[in-house]
């Protein structure tokens, strides 16, 4: 190995002792936590499908780690939700944190009997898969979005039969919920977080998989969020005092005298650009909820209409709290759920994400907490094996993790 590979792996041992000291300090053991670097290693540097078997070979762990890595993830009790915390606060200790947003991950499975497997209809495809659903809590900073909480969609027999909850380890509160509820789950936890997370607009889709639009801002808006939500054309919408008429965004929007328009540019390709019109309502609306009211006054919102630029595409709808931001802010920030949905494709190529092997509740949210680190520190510490050649960065993977279970004189451990 060349001296050059033998410093890079020294400088990435180096960074990634400190994130798991960051990352993982709420898992008390320090065999935990020693494992935890060893699966971590095991997803950033492992070529191709990321089993424990895999890992330990690439990593030249020693005897028995692979069957470590599997119990560590499926069978130790480690809880995930303070590593996801301590997560969330490294990010934004690294990144100034704009957004909170949501975002689904489908991953496809074979059989019936991995935790949460059922067939659904695959939204980007058209198809019907056999597939485990998650939904994801991103913190968008920058150019990116980091996964920091995850949650697993339990429906059909997931929610009823008590054997297969039984098999699958799956707690007693954890049930089948709308969408809608597991975002309000997130908002909470972010909330009551201590020490603090960061304070930042949430801004959503929820013109999909998501049937009660209305009760998931009226949940934000009870704990004083601001948000930045798409909208169907028929989301309902309260306009006036003190008797408000009742409409939807799409007929409030097609008013005479109802619309500020806006032209916005945007860059076109080859190298030039073009006007987008976004269309904004002069008055202010309020949500149809009664639980929209925080401390017994009503808030009011903005609505903002974006048409297509050809007019080929249907308009878009955003309805926001942020009554003080130009339109190029909120716009902006409505564009980070597209950044969520290219890091969900990111997870899916490099990370992992679908070579969980396990069926376990709490395997899956272990493997889950995993991932996410892994591509935290990925994007926060450059995480120089990322950009080597194949070759380069296995051996130096190899090098570090040798040297690093040598060090700390680990062997027999403990999940």
């Amino acid at each position: 190995m060349s001296s050059m590979g033998v410093s890079v792996a020294a400088g990435d041992r180096e960074r990634i002792q400190t994130f798991v000291e960051s990352v993982f300090n709420p898992l008390h053991r320090a065999e935990q936590r020693r494992w935890a670097r060893a699966y971590l290693w095991g997803l950033l540097h492992t070529p191709g499908k990321k089993t424990p078997r895999r890992m330990a070979e690439a990593g030249l762990l020693p005897a028995g780690a692979a069957h470590g890595l599997h119990q560590f993830i499926n069978s130790s009790t480690w809880s995930w939700e303070p590593v996801r915390r301590a997560l969330g606060r490294t990010i934004a200790a690294h990144r100034p944190a704009y957004a909170w947003t949501v975002a689904d991950l489908l991953i496809p499975k074979q059989g019936e009997h991995s935790v949460g497997v059922h067939r659904r209809l695959d939204q980007a495809t058209g198809r019907t898969i056999n597939c485990q659903r998650g939904v994801g809590l991103f913190l968008a900073t920058g150019t990116r979005c980091f996964p920091v909480d995850w949650s697993l969609v339990l429906d059909g027999a997931w929610d009823w039969d008590d054997l297969r909850r039984r098999r699958a380890r799956i707690p007693e509160a954890e049930t089948g919920r709308p969408v809608g509820a597991f975002v309000l789950g997130f908002a909470a936890g972010v909330t009551a977080a201590q020490p603090r997370l960061p304070e930042a607009p949430w801004v959503l889709n929820l013109t999909q998989r998501c049937d009660d639009a209305s009760g998931v801002m009226a949940g934000l808006a009870r704990r004083g969020l601001d948000f930045v939500c798409e909208v169907d054309s028929g989301q309902i919408v309260l306009v006036g005092r003190p008797a408000p008429r009742v409409t939807t965004v799409g007929e409030l929007m097609e008013e005479p005298h109802a619309r500020q328009p806006h032209a916005l540019m945007r860059p076109a390709e080859p190298g030039g650009s073009r006007a987008v019109r976004v269309n904004v309502y002069t008055g202010a609306v309020r949500l149809s909820q009664r639980g929209a009211a925080k401390d017994g006054v009503s808030r009011t919102y903005h609505v903002l209409e974006q048409l297509s630029a050809d007019g080929g595409q249907p308009a878009r709808y955003w309805i926001t709290s942020l009554m003080s931001r130009g339109v190029e802010e909120v716009l902006a920030l409505a564009r980070s759920q597209a950044t969520a949905r290219t890091t969900v494709a990111a997870l899916r190529e490099g990370f992992g994400v679908l070579d969980f092997e396990g069926r376990s509740f709490p395997g899956w949210h272990h493997h889950m907490t995993m991932v996410s680190a892994a591509y935290a520190y990925r994007h926060l510490y450059g995480a120089p094996g990322a950009v080597r050649a194949p070759a380069a960065r296995l051996s130096a993977a190899r090098a570090d993790t040798a040297g690093y279970w040598a060090d700390t004189g680990a062997k027999g451990l403990g999940a």
